[in-house]
């Protein structure tokens, strides 16, 4: 035995096992949250049942079986519930009712011995509102103007027609708003800002003020004919609507304008499922939120990750290499370079958030605010890059995760062979020739392997990018067709925060879950994307440099 532990075995066998849990807790996570944020965007299947209150009297109810666990009934009828049973445990169910409008709540959870059996009538219908969540009823009649144009059988074709109608004219106002009308906004307010800045350099004369006046008028006089397209518009799109039975009997009118889809759940076959899973999945990843993030999409989201990590990547990249570059082979070692590199190794445990604060103080109010009064005067008081945005936070990953670079450029600087710089340095190459020709490519796998670190850790990173940029819905994205086309003092979505906010900000908890899991697994992904991007190219140049390493 005593062998056996002296040989080493025992530890190889521990540090396997180890990897091996580790490797387990990982999928499992991964399982868990692929689980719960996929299956969100099957067409679940609508119930009708019935249900007993307490005053004995039945009512119908009609929604969506989200979760169903035991619970005591002991439990239950300290709560209220008429329950007879010699059961000690049952079950409950968590039902999406829908019509948050109608009925002032969502979800709520029904003890199954008050519940009757669930039915799923096919001609049950489930509408995807643009506000106040799903509706759910049964479809009567479709109307243009008030007056019916379709009803029973003929209803759902005529609807499914007049939601397409309806929803490209909201792509059409939609376009006219955030596009065409952001435009103009966008050229009024540089008009502005320009006259201001000639007003406090004197140089506003009377032809200066004539020609801005002139094209005020021209920008106004466009600005009231997309009005009058959009009132146009507006008209055609509050024409249709539908009207539904719901749950407790009443008719209830919902305008298509409203209206983002419409189906049968109960009705759709396999194929009809698998087109509207994958259809959502695309609308998730390419439209923009609503409903205060707990529907649609994640796509600024998704942008203002990518583009903070490239920018935080192309930051750091050069910070880092040039400090590792002089600490190695340029500072003389002695006491103060030990000193910096214990510093160097102690900032990389400092809590994110310390950055964050750091990265609002001298970024955003120091830096930022130097720069508004040097070359954005005219814009005062209103802050241009003296308030958080994209170009701070980058910065400030950029500064949380340059530890890491600096550390794996040294150690890749150390592993380069001493008789490779000398003999370039033989060959006539200067150092600082010896160092760009021969051992920046030999250290660049870990320089990569630095960069694939850094990027983990910023992707994810959440707390200090609340101080420094990121917000719960940005307007705007950073990057547009106005010049200078990258606006790296804008405000922007993070998927990290989006998942603390949804999760935790939300006003809607139970609808929100499902979209909580959905964008952690998508952030994974993008990291995941990142980081194979990386190691792609650092297997590339490791391969290329291979020869020279064993010299």
């Amino acid at each position: 035995m005593k062998t056996w532990i002296k040989s080493g075995e025992p530890w190889i066998w521990a540090t396997a096992g180890g990897i091996a849990i580790a490797l387990v807790a990982v999928l499992g996570v991964l399982w868990l949250t692929a689980a719960r944020g996929l299956l969100h965007f099957w067409p679940a299947m609508v119930a009708e049942t019935t249900y007993v209150e307490k005053d004995g009297s039945r009512i119908r109810l009609i929604g969506e079986i989200k979760e169903q666990e035991e619970v005591a009934v002991r439990r239950l009828i300290e709560s209220g519930f008429k329950i007879e049973s010699t059961d000690k445990f049952t079950t409950r169910y968590l039902l999406k009712l829908g019509n948050r409008d109608v009925h002032g709540f969502d979800f709520k959870w029904y003890p199954a011995p008050l519940l009757s059996e669930f039915t799923y009538p096919q001609d049950l219908i489930t509408v995807e509102r643009r506000e106040w969540g799903n509706f759910y009823g049964h479809l009567k009649a479709v109307k243009e103007n008030g007056q019916v144009v379709a009803e029973g059988v003929a209803a759902l074709p005529e609807l499914e027609r007049r939601i397409q109608r309806a929803s490209e004219l909201f792509q059409k106002i939609f376009h006219i708003e955030k596009d065409e009308i952001g435009d103009l906004n966008y050229e009024m307010e540089r008009l502005r800002l320009k006259e201001k800045k000639l007003q406090l350099q004197g140089k506003l004369d009377e032809p200066a003020r004539t020609g801005m006046e002139k094209e005020r008028e021209a920008l106004n006089g466009k600005f009231g004919a997309l009005q009058a397209r959009l009132e146009k518009l507006r008209g055609e799109i509050g024409r249709d609507s539908l009207s539904a039975e719901v749950m407790n009997g009443q008719i209830v009118d919902v305008p298509l304008e409203k209206v983002a889809e419409a189906y049968r759940p109960n009705a759709m076959g396999l194929v009809d499922k698998v087109g509207y899973y994958f259809r959502k999945l695309y609308a998730f990843g390419t439209e923009n939120p609503r409903e205060a993030n707990t529907e649609g999409g994640i796509f600024p989201a998704i942008f203002g990750t990518i583009m903070m990590v490239v920018l935080m990547s192309i930051l750091v990249m050069p910070l880092g290499v040039i400090a590792a570059v002089y600490m190695r082979e340029y500072a003389k070692q002695g006491p103060l370079i030990r000193i910096i590199r214990i510093a160097v190794n102690n900032l990389a445990g400092v809590p994110s958030i310390v950055y964050g604060v750091f990265g609002l103080g001298f970024f955003v109010y120091f830096l930022g605010g130097s720069i508004d009064q040097l070359f954005f005067p005219e814009a005062l008081p209103a802050p241009t890059f003296g308030s958080p945005g994209i170009l701070w936070a980058s910065l400030t990953l950029a500064i949380l995760t340059l530890p890491v670079v600096i550390v794996s450029t040294e150690e890749g600087l150390a592993r380069v062979p001493r008789s490779l710089r000398e003999g370039s340095l033989a060959l006539g190459a200067t150092k600082a020739e010896t160092l760009w020709r021969t051992v920046l490519p030999m250290t660049s796998p870990a320089i990569m392997t630095g960069l694939i670190l850094a990027v983990a850790r910023a992707a994810g990173e959440t707390a200090p990018l609340m101080l420094v940029g990121v917000v719960k819905l940005a307007p705007s994205l950073p990057l547009d067709g106005h010049f200078p086309y990258f606006h790296l003092e804008r405000q922007f979505m993070h998927l990290g925060f989006h998942i603390y906010d949804v999760g935790f900000q939300s006003p809607n908890v139970e609808a929100a879950r499902p979209l909580v899991y959905a964008t952690a697994l998508l952030l994974v992904l993008v990291i995941v994307a990142l980081n194979l991007a990386a190691i792609s190219l650092r297997n590339r140049l490791r391969e290329t440099y291979r020869g020279l390493e064993g010299m």
